[in-house]
């Protein structure tokens, strides 16, 4: 890293504890969450509890490796668009760390509290609401841009409707399983004296390594989206645009843009064409002007693509714009290589982060793990309920990957084993004080976090 070298000794002091703190962040998500994959494994008696921890690290940890190839950096994205990040680099640098070390303390001490006390609660809700009380405290400061509100809501969503899609899809499942397969020893509970028959073991072991693979790709790029926060924070010079590509080769896509919206603009007076048409002339000037060595010029570029990106989003959910489906295909084919100039993310920094989540993952699952198992449920988990709430976890979750929103794990596979307790006995199944207790943490988690990191960033603010 030989951009170290221009930095002063304290702020590559800074710069280590920010980096430790996000992999601290991580770590306690892979221990925090890894119950949420392996409690059905641990009590069918499928894995044994040390094997199905390093079983479900090493699945969280290729989860994650692999993530960008196979969805790009879309959540990390998602969790970077939160942030008021291009007003964060108008002030000084000391500001943004304030800001970071304010979201992350916040974030751990949540996930260690919960942790510590046995409840499952979602390190997603707790990420977002120190993200918006961080954003909130920095908009009062410094009067420029909060959270993004519109990212905020369409993630709150998803955090929302997940759990509640979880819990429907697990009681569907369950019936129609009991429909269909007259086996019982799939709905039986597990022997003390024998294991199960190995054909309920390999369906076990494979839905527990999907629900650690598809953990490893969401929530792994939470981690991610907080990293780039910082190296944009530090280094906003190196970071902003992709390092390994030069913007001005973009300039032939910059300029077919200008000519498809000079094109739109004569054939509809539609408003967010003439933004369009004018925020792709700003941009081309801006990459035949930039100073390599200026990171505001770099930053407005990738305002620029930003506003470009929004628009097109906007156009293709507005059914009266008056632009047609052959100029909206033109468009996203020149958008989509300039959006790779913003959103990607390093392979050292994928790395790090897979491996502090994967290494998490393999310590202190046990005390979230009793609860998942034991205290939901008035009865024994089942196969059926195993296999059922981990396929529909691993489907939601997967399915929330691919489109680019966080999604709590935590919440989806504790109401998927909530929603096979209630298939197989009805709501009285349920046991009323952990629910109640997990309900709580999740009605005081954004509340919490907002206050919390909204309250640090005021206190390290009087030290900037």
């Amino acid at each position: 890293m030989d951009f170290l070298e221009s930095f002063s000794g304290i702020t590559v002091v800074l710069l280590a504890l920010c980096l430790l703190a996000v992999c601290a962040f991580e770590f306690i998500n892979g221990f925090h969450d890894t119950a949420n994959a392996v409690a059905t494994v641990i009590y069918t008696k499928s894995l044994k509890p040390v094997h199905a921890v390093v079983y479900s690290g090493i699945l969280n940890f290729l989860g994650m490796t692999t993530s960008l190839y196979l969805i790009g950096p879309k959540v990390a994205m998602g969790i970077l668009k939160l942030m008021p990040i291009n007003d964060m680099m108008a002030q000084s640098s000391g500001v943004g760390i304030a800001l970071i070390f304010a979201i992350l303390l916040s974030a751990i001490f949540w996930n260690l509290i919960t942790w510590y006390f046995g409840i499952p609660c979602s390190s997603s809700h707790t990420l977002i609401g120190a993200l918006i009380g961080g954003g909130l405290a920095f908009q009062y400061f410094y009067k420029g841009a909060g959270p993004n509100w519109e990212k905020a809501i369409e993630i709150g969503k998803s955090l929302l409707f997940s759990p509640l899609f979880g819990f429907a899809v697990v009681v569907i499942l369950m019936i129609f399983l009991r429909m269909v397969i007259k086996n019982k020893v799939l709905f039986s509970e597990p022997s003390e004296d024998s294991k199960p028959p190995f054909w309920i073991r390999a369906i076990l072991f494979t839905t527990c390594g999907l629900v650690s693979f598809f953990h490893g790709q969401n929530d792994g790029q939470k981690g991610l989206g907080l990293l780039l926060v910082i190296l944009m924070t530090f280094l906003p010079l190196k970071f902003a645009i992709d390092p390994s590509k030069d913007i001005k080769d973009a300039t032939p896509k910059v300029e077919n843009l200008v000519a498809t919206y000079s094109a739109a603009a004569t054939k509809t007076d539609n408003i967010e064409i003439a933004k369009c048409l004018e925020t792709s002339v700003k941009l081309k000037e801006q990459i035949a002007t930039l100073d390599p060595k200026d990171s505001k010029q770099k930053f407005a570029i990738r305002k620029s693509i930003g506003t470009l990106s929004k628009s097109y989003d906007v156009l293709v959910k507005d059914k009266e714009s008056g632009v047609n489906v052959a100029t909206l295909e033109a468009i996203q084919v020149d958008l989509k290589p300039l959006k790779a100039y913003t959103d990607y993310a390093p392979l050292w920094t994928v790395l790090m982060i897979s491996f502090c989540l994967g290494l998490g993952t393999m310590i202190g699952w046990k005390r979230i793990v009793v609860t998942i198992g034991e205290k939901i449920g008035k009865t024994h988990l089942t196969y059926a309920q195993g296999a059922s709430a981990e396929l529909v976890a691993a489907a939601t979750i997967g399915l929330s990957s691919y489109y680019g929103l966080p999604v709590s794990t935590t919440h989806v596979l504790s109401s998927g084993i909530a929603g096979s307790m209630v298939a197989a006995k009805g709501v009285k199944n349920l046991q009323k004080g952990t629910i109640s207790n997990i309900a709580l943490a999740w009605v005081l988690t954004l509340p919490v976090t907002i206050l919390l990191a909204a309250a640090l960033f005021f206190l390290f603010h009087l030290f900037i």
